[in-house]
């Protein structure tokens, strides 16, 4: 549904700092430390991830899934594929 990099370069783009998204969602600032701390998708209660990706679309942010197109026309990023990607840092 949502990984923890997505979270992060949400609240990057966004400008918000951790607590602000608790705050925004509804969840305690441990419950998205917890988010933001795990590898790849992040799992928990569906009822928290509902409230957390509705908050950061609320907030501005189109999260974008794996292979699916982008409906807004603005500005957005997405990781390329290792099989396009020309460099690595």
């Amino acid at each position: 549904m949502i990984t923890s990099a997505q979270i992060r370069a949400a609240r990057a783009l966004l400008n918000m700092d951790q607590r602000h998204l608790a705050e925004a969602s509804g969840l305690s600032l441990p419950t998205i430390q917890r988010m933001e701390a795990s590898e790849g998708q992040v799992r928990g209660n569906v009822d928290s991830l509902v409230k957390l990706v509705d908050a950061l679309q609320k907030a501005g942010v189109e999260l974008i899934g794996e292979g699916t197109v982008s409906n807004g026309g603005g500005r957005g990023v997405r990781l390329m594929t290792s099989a396009n990607s020309t460099s690595k840092p």
